[in-house]
């Protein structure tokens, strides 16, 4: 008979720096991938035709180049690239079992994902003191936010999601994975890929962590403490009619953040701190990547006149 024990477990996987890893999907719910790929299919085809709208729209529609709707665009074409990023080999796994990714296509799902997310978070900072120089200072608004200043942090935003995302692949492709090269996600993630290891990995766990705070969580506090001194700014006006539109402009935004960082606060704690079921964990790190770029257009999309009057426009159908 074989030896069993430690020594036939650890034989099991012994290649350092496997090629390839083994994505399971949802583990505990094989049986159910295929009805789950028709939600998840559903939203991805859903993400696709909202934001691929709600950039054909700003585009077109000189009224829409002001800051809020250029923001809006850049978050509708990072959603995008998160979607197909993730979605597409998700639906492989779900439908045709074929759970096998490359190490560098690994990697650059990682980067792809988590600074994009990062750039996610930065825009909505940016729509977030938007409002707060068109309610609190709106006759400087033009003067402050030039094309040439929204550039600049746009630029900014991007930078800062790629040079702190950046290190991730690197550091992640260098370590040893001597336990298992099998990771139970639909898609690659940091945290995923740094339990696998057979290393120290404190440090990289600390930057992590410091990174998210530096970035999301930073900005949602930003973003918190402009909303505070907005609506104090709200409450102060004359008019019950001014009151109410100002209130109107910023609802479509405060949708958006609930939508975005909910699940994306949750994803991250839960993987570092809770202990929540496996399936269950997967299926909100999903809902963190699926419903975001499905909810934005919409939400915006209604809540907008302008935006939802162009968007009739285009689908050839009358406004009622």
């Amino acid at each position: 008979m074989l030896p069993t024990g430690p020594t036939t477990e650890a034989s099991n996987w012994t290649m350092p720096h496997p090629s390839t890893f083994i994505l399971l999907g949802i583990p505990g719910l094989e049986a159910a991938h295929v009805w789950i790929s028709i939600p998840f299919c559903s939203v991805y085809l859903l993400s696709l035709l909202g934001n691929g709208l709600l950039l054909a729209v700003t585009k077109t529609e000189p009224s829409l180049h002001e800051p809020m709707y250029l923001f809006l665009s850049t978050l509708a074409l990072a959603d995008l690239i998160i979607s197909t990023t993730t979605l597409p080999k998700a639906l492989c796994i779900f439908w045709f079992s074929d759970r096998a990714i490359h190490t560098n296509s690994c990697l650059a799902q990682i980067f792809l994902i988590h600074s994009l997310a990062t750039m996610e978070s930065g825009f909505m900072l940016a729509m977030a003191f938007d409002r707060y120089i068109a309610i609190c200072n709106p006759l400087q608004h033009s003067a402050i936010l030039t094309h040439q200043a929204i550039a600049k942090i746009g630029v900014g935003v991007v930078m800062r999601g790629a040079m702190l995302l950046g290190p991730h692949p690197f550091l992640l492709k260098w370590l040893p994975y001597c336990r298992t090269h099998v990771i139970s996600h639909t898609y690659c993630e940091f945290m995923a890929l740094v339990k696998l290891a057979c290393a120290d990995t404190t440090v990289m766990r600390a930057y992590g962590l410091l990174v998210a705070f530096l970035t999301a969580g930073l900005d949602f506090n930003l973003i918190v403490l402009s909303y505070i001194l907005i609506l104090q700014a709200v409450f102060n006006l004359p008019s019950k009619d001014a009151r109410h539109k100002s209130l109107s402009t910023c609802g479509s935004h405060i949708c958006v953040m609930l939508v975005f960082y909910t699940p994306a606060f949750f994803s991250f704690l839960s993987h570092r701190f809770g202990h929540v079921a496996p399936h269950v964990h997967i299926l909100i790190a999903n809902m963190y990547i699926l419903f975001p770029p499905m909810m934005n257009p919409i939400i915006y999309g209604v809540r907008t006149p302008r935006i939802r009057q162009r968007v009739l426009h285009v689908l050839g159908i009358k406004p009622s």
